[in-house]
């Protein structure tokens, strides 16, 4: 399309606002129809889209397709041959999630475009409006000539205001680099986006915030946004090592390109539209994957108190077991994640990956009488595979190592990737060893073996410097959590540790994609060396366990920390971890927000909310409460000296009487929070 003059884009939402009334286009609107998304070619015959919102032009035409190694491209001379719209209106029930029931209404439309000239070729764009976005795929039939096909490029463009990249603000962080998805998110103008992993979300400059992303990732490789002319933001599909961006067969779908839509950043939190493009579950009978909390043999190691590593500072033994056991069972904890329980942490297991044993223990654990004890306790072991990114080491091992934790009543794993990105290990089909992205085809492909494989032994897997989250858990309700984005580990030794806005931007950027495993619930905030303590008070961190939604939650600190703060401990061990529903209350990206949800089968509510490092006041409204009922809140808030710098520890815990009528003022401190527990009055 080119750059066009402000009077020019003036000019173009006029034409996109009346597109469908040419000749060669199609559109589709949501139901409640604010948003249309129109569907034509160019005069070269080149697939494009176009979206447009109450009548204004939200993004340009964008162009679509895909090239091929040896076959000719989807990229010009075709035309629309055909098009079918359709409409749904149905909801379904997650077994677990941040709410029960989630509607799926949207309107769809079905375009088929064939070649006007030259070869024959031929491919289906199906797209679904939501009232919280859109989403579309490429459905490519069987056809002459395009049996087997490498993909070396995808064409697909997100479009904004070519003349507003300084205007549109964008929060990201960069895609394709060594880190895999652990950096600090940026706030920038979109003109200095270059490679940006998904999800990736943009305010404009009337207010509308749009996210992009993608939703059900199978047999694909993932994308990272692309930036080239200025608004034009392109998939770039991540490559195998021989440079090929997908290898695949005809007939195949692709997975969807999404773009969730807000008029608002508190309205961003309450899409489904990730979830809603996903297949129902495939595996039936999910009665085993169990939500809740647990603690670890884990933040010792983190803040250098233990090892991973067998010797004198070694944190999995079975003594250290036990004793993590029995202050679960005391807390109503459901898990015990123990990591370094098995053969391969001793020397630079980082790069030898290839040592790690998952079915042999190190001489000072006992598998057997570790579990055997937690059952004892009405507690259950958390497994634990790290590969340092060696799977070729860990697939065949995988059957033996789900069967064993099986035997021992294991029902969740939390599996582990680190590597540098780029350097997962697997050996070819001539036993050659070969390097891949951590979110390229055949790591997509490893996460589905890992879940069906964990599936045959009703064993939940959380993984850890996984795939990003494309809503899959709907799919396969195993896939419980997934790390994906800079957790609180590295408050312990990053350099530098999260700033105190990250924890505000994850729920608009990352969170939006599915839950996270941030493991949140640090109490013991002075520091652990002069550069490293985590950059919140007390109570912005109990309010991390309703603000950043996982299904399974961890009680990230030692025992003995939480011995010390009996108050704010009770709140994390009342906080439940999975819900009936949620509601997005108040927020600004990297600010504030404000996310309040019901407990799954109670009509009790808890409500979190923070602040960045800058001290501010709140008045959230509570009329997400039952209409005429009464509550008694309990309140967990930051003190009248609380900064995180100086008083991180300055907690106050008060009760008040409130209806949905009520709106309650919260004073947040310097990188503050409040926890909120609104029991209903019986």
């Amino acid at each position: 399309m080119g750059l066009v003059s402000r009077c020019g884009w003036t000019v173009l939402a006029m034409l996109l606002a009346t597109a469908a009334t040419t000749a060669m286009a199609a559109n589709v609107r949501s139901p409640d129809g604010q948003t249309v998304v129109t569907v034509d070619v160019d005069r070269n015959g080149a697939p494009r889209y176009a979206v447009a919102r109450n009548g204004t032009a939200v993004m340009p035409a964008g162009f679509l397709g895909m090239r091929f190694q040896s076959q000719p491209a989807f990229d010009d001379g075709f035309r629309v041959a055909g098009t079918s719209t359709s409409t749904h209106d149905a909801t379904w029930e997650q077994p677990w999630g941040e709410r029960r029931y989630v509607r799926d209404r949207h309107n769809e439309l079905l375009v088929t475009f064939d070649s006007a000239q030259g070869a024959a070729r031929t491919f289906n764009l199906r797209v679904r409006v939501f009232d919280d976005g859109f989403g579309f795929r490429y459905e490519v039939p069987q056809q002459p000539g395009y049996d087997a096909v490498n993909i070396t490029d995808e064409l697909t463009e997100f479009r904004l205001d070519p003349d507003a990249t300084q205007e549109i603000t964008a929060w990201w962080i960069p895609g394709r680099r060594w880190n895999r998805y652990e950096y600090p998110y940026l706030t920038t103008p979109l003109d200095a986006v270059h490679m940006a992993h998904t999800p990736m979300t943009v305010r404009l400059p009337g207010g509308l915030h749009l996210s992009f992303h993608e939703a059900a990732l199978v047999d694909y490789a993932a994308y990272v946004l692309d930036h080239r002319r200025p608004g034009i933001l392109r998939t770039s599909l991540t490559p195998w090592s021989d440079g090929i961006r997908v290898k695949t067969r005809t007939p195949f779908t692709t997975p969807w390109r999404t773009v969730q839509i807000a008029p608002s950043a508190a309205a961003l939190l309450n899409s489904s539209l990730i979830l809603n493009l996903n297949e129902p579950n495939v595996l039936g009978d999910v009665s085993w994957v169990e939500p809740g909390k647990y603690v670890g043999i884990w933040w010792a190691m983190h803040i250098n108190r233990a090892t991973w590593a067998t010797g004198p500072k070694h944190g999995a033994t079975t003594a250290e077991t036990r004793r993590y056991i029995d202050f679960a069972a005391a807390n109503g904890f459901k898990g015990v994640l123990v990591e370094g329980w098995n053969v391969g942490w001793d020397g630079d297991w980082f790069h030898n990956g290839k040592l790690f044993n998952f079915t042999q223990a190190n001489p000072d654990f006992d598998l057997q009488a570790v579990t055997a004890y937690a059952r004892s306790k009405g507690v259950r072991l958390v497994g634990h595979h790290e590969t340092s990114g060696d799977v070729g080491n860990y697939e065949p091992q995988m059957p033996a190592a789900f069967a064993l934790y099986e035997s021992v009543g294991v029902r969740q794993v939390k599996t582990g990737y680190v590597a540098d990105a780029g350097d997962v290990r697997r050996i070819d089909d001539n036993g050659v060893e070969v390097h891949e992205w951590h979110d390229g085809q055949f790591q997509v492909g490893h996460h589905l073996r890992v879940l069906r494989e964990a599936a045959k032994h009703k064993i939940s897997i959380n993984a850890h410097e996984p795939v990003k989250d494309t809503g899959l858990r709907r799919t396969y309700p195993n896939w419980i959590s997934r790390e994906g984005a800079r957790g609180q580990e590295y408050n312990a030794w990053g350099n530098p540790v999260n700033p105190p806005e990250h924890v505000a931007i994850l729920p608009f950027t990352r969170m939006l994609a599915g839950p996270m495993d941030y493991t949140p619930g640090i109490v013991d905030l002075d520091g652990f060396s002069p550069q490293h303590r985590v950059p919140h008070t007390l109570a912005k961190e109990l309010s991390l366990y309703v603000v950043l939604y996982s299904p399974v939650q961890m009680a990230a600190d030692l025992p003995e920390n939480y011995a010390k703060q009996p108050v704010a401990f009770q709140f994390i061990k009342d906080v439940p971890t999975d819900w009936d529903e949620s509601v997005g209350v108040a927020g600004e990206i990297g600010d504030y927000v404000a996310i309040a949800r019901r407990q799954r089968g109670s009509p009790d509510w808890f409500l979190g909310a923070l602040t960045d490092e800058n001290a501010r006041s709140l008045r959230l409204k509570l009329d997400f409460l039952e209409p005429r009922a009464r509550y008694v809140a309990e309140i967990y808030r930051d003190g009248p000296q609380a900064d995180w710098k100086t008083r991180p520890h300055d907690l106050v815990v008060e009760k008040r009487n409130v209806t949905a009528a009520d709106t309650l003022e919260l004073a947040l401190a310097s990188s503050g929070g409040a926890a909120i527990r609104f029991k209903k009055a019986r």
